[in-house]
């Protein structure tokens, strides 16, 4: 049975990081259950001009079909690049196992899996965390599935990762932060280092899906690590 990762978008900007980190949970075998909230649509068609449906959602708008055209499909460009390693080897492995797939559920569907704590998961991400999504999960006002999947990943006691963007941060998002957190939230803003000699736009988003990675316990090598 493949691990199951929630991946929730919302509407704060870095669309990307939400899309290279689809990418590299399906190389890396994991099933993807995706939920994309209404400003998030917006987000994606403004800094991707990436067009979806949310009501008839197709995962090749945000990941391409390897069935239909695999030489130019992004998981298989993603397999030559250099990212995730296998748990036996230190060698690079994309694409030497199982692919994961993606599983969309509705933002307004309370009967999708996600919804209920004994759906088991390895964990969700939201990313990018809007600042009103913080709100909502932090005071318990869930008002669509994102909110819902994630107050059960707290009430579950298993890993929630908040990717926030914002900047400057008001007090008011500081403390939102901080009740996330003492809720058992990891707070993971998308702040890209630079020790890793960034020579690409590319380098700087897989800084952070990397450090994303870490924290799902998913072995990868998208960035060179300090002190390597």
């Amino acid at each position: 049975m493949k691990p199951n990762i929630v991946l929730a978008i919302t509407g704060a900007s870095g669309a990307i990081y939400a899309e290279r980190l689809l990418e590299v949970l399906i190389a890396s075998g994991h099933d993807v259950h995706l939920t994309i909230s209404p400003s998030a649509q917006l987000v994606l068609k403004q800094e991707l001009d990436v067009s979806i449906d949310l009501k008839d959602f197709n995962a090749s708008s945000l990941l391409l079909d390897p069935n239909e055209n695999p030489s130019d499909s992004k998981l298989d460009v993603l397999s030559t690049m250099a990212g995730i390693s296998s748990d036996d080897s230190s060698v690079l492995a994309f694409g030497s196992g199982e692919k994961g797939e993606v599983h969309y559920h509705h933002y307004q569907d309370f009967m999708a899996p996600i919804a209920s704590g004994s759906f088991l998961t390895d964990g969700m991400v939201v990313c990018p965390c809007s600042g009103s999504t913080l709100s909502a999960m932090v005071h318990g006002t869930s008002t669509n599935l994102i909110h819902r999947a994630a107050d059960v990943h707290l009430k579950e006691r298993r890993k929630l990762i908040l990717v926030t963007r914002e900047t400057p941060l008001s007090t008011v998002y500081i403390e939102n932060m901080l009740r996330a957190s003492t809720a058992g939230a990891v707070i993971l803003p998308a702040s890209p280092g630079y020790y890793h000699r960034v020579k690409t736009i590319r380098d700087l988003v897989d800084f952070v899906v990397g450090r994303i990675c870490d924290q799902l316990d998913i072995r990868h090598s998208l960035i060179r690590r300090w002190g390597d």
